[in-house]
């Protein structure tokens, strides 16, 4: 699975699983920390726990392990290090605080429209 396949099945993921907003950004031409940001907003503290959960036990399945999480005891951001693609799952208080969508808005926006419906 190439690192782009990575970061549009977790779009896919987050989006079976109900989350808003989400995104991803090819930031490789702009970063050397990964390939991909993937971006979504979940609900309530329990439906952004329950959304990570999710892209790591499915991409676990997929044969993709997880190097680190952080905030998992967090109630408003969840990041899932996959070195390559980093997930950061938000509640929408916490995506509008931080703004990282707009801190990484040099990268290219993943038109997300052929992959997943919203």
């Amino acid at each position: 699975m190439t690192t782009f396949e990575q970061a549009i099945e977790s779009a896919k993921i987050l989006s079976d699983k109900k989350a808003s907003k989400i995104n991803v950004i090819r930031i490789d031409e702009v970063s050397s920390l990964a390939d991909y940001m993937v971006f979504a907003t979940g609900n309530n503290s329990t439906h952004v726990k329950s959304l990570a959960d999710e892209v790591e036990y499915q991409l676990k399945g997929m044969g993709k392990m997880v190097h680190h999480i952080e905030g998992h005891g967090s109630d408003s951001w969840i990041l899932l290090d996959y070195s390559d693609v980093i997930i950061h799952v938000f509640s929408d208080e916490a995506r509008e605080y931080y703004g990282l969508d707009h801190l990484w808005q040099d990268g290219e926006v993943v038109d997300l429209s052929p992959y997943i419906t919203d």
